[in-house]
């Protein structure tokens, strides 16, 4: 899975300090890539990451996807230190426990959620990977090469009663998804949307959550199999799509694991 199949690539993590994002830079620079990670607030969460990859090749950086100047010093930063930028990860986002910690079992209708708050969830989670991915793709398609992946969840939580604004910020992230795949078609730059698969134990997850609720949380780290897949040559030509990390079998080939994974994995469906 790790070796260094991801040798000479550069890759960007937003919000790499916790949770996905920590597993995925540390599974991208295990690999062999370089990687240069965000955080909007916490620079100790990617600074302490960046230690534990264990070598020089996660640069931790402070920015807010939701500010257009910032994402477009990620990439230059990228780029000014590695030269160029192969991988774009769109990790970085707010869940529901900024509109209550009790979301779990006491929805808020979407008429009683702040204003504001509404609006930082769609900045972060909808606006963050278009700035992004604006500000990413033209160094990739000058390359004739890149991979963007877009962070998601269970289509079933973004139809859940009170997940306002977070699930319809993860429907609009997949058509995202779907739609630039289009415009970048025949570029070379890849466009796919990958999610775990299940409640996952990041910091989304409410602080008073009982002991025995968080055993059946999904270890973070499953989504660095089918992360590294995407990111590799191996994935040339598939974009528009939706992997499931969860369906990702360990005892496959990474073809036969990846076919698992796209299967049943469409828009209308999960």
């Amino acid at each position: 899975m790790s070796g260094e199949r991801l040798a000479g690539k550069v890759a960007i993590v937003t919000g790499g300090g916790r949770g996905l994002g920590r597993a995925m830079v540390l599974g991208l620079a295990a690999a062999g890539a370089r990687v240069v990670t965000t955080a909007s607030r916490e620079a100790a969460e990617v600074e302490a990451v960046a230690r534990e990859a264990g070598s020089d090749r996660v640069i931790p950086m402070l920015a807010n996807v939701a500010h257009e100047e910032d994402c477009a010093g990620v990439v230059s930063g990228a780029r000014d230190r590695f030269g160029q930028v192969d991988i774009l990860i769109n990790n970085a986002g707010r869940g529901m426990k900024y509109i209550s910690q009790r979301f779990l079992n006491e929805p808020t209708r979407f008429w009683e959620t702040d204003p504001d708050v509404w609006r930082m969830v769609i900045d972060t989670n909808v606006n963050g990977p278009f700035l992004m991915a604006r500000a990413a793709v033209p160094v990739m398609i000058a390359a004739g090469r890149g991979r963007i992946v877009n962070i998601s969840m269970n289509h079933a939580t973004m139809r859940r009663r009170g997940f306002s604004p977070y699930g319809p910020s993860k429907a609009a992230l997949e058509s995202e998804t779907i739609i630039w795949a289009q415009d970048l078609e025949g570029t070379g730059v890849t466009v796919n949307a990958l999610l775990p698969g299940g409640p996952t134990a990041t910091g989304m997850i409410p602080d008073h959550l009982p002991e025995q609720a968080r055993t059946g949380l999904l270890d973070p780290a499953v989504i660095v199999p089918p992360l590294l897949w995407l990111a590799s040559e191996a994935s040339d030509g598939v974009s528009g799509r939706r992997l499931d990390a969860s369906l990702w079998r360990g005892d496959l080939s990474d073809a036969e694991a990846a076919k698992a994974a796209l299967d049943g994995a469409g828009w209308a469906t999960g």
